[in-house]
C-alpha cells in the first residue's frame, strides 16, 4: 500500500449553522466547497482540506477521537483572539521542545489543536 497524501480531515457536527458560525465566523475559514445540500462543507487550507459534516447518527462528534491541528502564524495573537471570543480551551496553551500548542473545543466538543512550530534555531530535540 502506498499513501499519496492526506485527502481531508473531517469533523462531524450536529448543527451546521452553529458549526459554520464557529469555523467561518470565529476561526475565519473560507468555504471552498459545499455538498450534500449543505450537510458537508469544505475549507481549503494550503494543500489540505478541513471538512465539517452533519450526516446523521453514523458519524457523531467526540472529544475522544481524531482532532485537527491548525498551524497559525502568530500563536500568542491567536490565543488572545480566541480567549476574547470566549472559546472553550480544553487544554491551556503550553510549550513543547518543538512547538506551542493549545486545544480548543468547537461547539460540538470536537478538539481543535492550535499549533505553531518553533523556528529551527529554537527547537530542542523532540523525543
Amino acid at each position: 500500500m502506498k499513501i499519496n497524501g492526506l485527502a481531508f480531515v473531517g469533523i462531524p457536527v450536529t448543527d451546521m449553522q452553529r458549526a459554520r458560525a464557529f469555523y467561518e465566523g470565529v476561526l475565519g475559514l473560507k468555504v471552498s466547497e459545499e455538498m450534500m445540500g449543505g450537510k458537508w462543507v469544505e475549507y481549503s487550507l494550503d494543500n489540505n482540506t478541513l471538512a465539517i459534516a452533519s450526516v446523521g447518527p453514523e458519524w457523531l462528534p467526540s472529544n475522544q477521537g481524531t482532532g485537527a491541528a491548525l498551524e497559525v502564524e502568530n500563536f500568542e495573537e491567536t490565543i488572545n483572539y480566541l480567549k476574547d471570543r470566549k472559546v472553550l480551551f480544553t487544554t491551556e496553551p503550553f510549550e513543547s521542545p518543538c512547538c506551542h500548542m493549545a486545544i480548543i473545543g468547537d461547539p460540538d466538543g470536537n478538539n481543535i489543536v492550535i499549533h505553531k512550530l518553533k523556528p529551527e534555531n529554537e527547537k530542542e530535540p523532540c523525543l
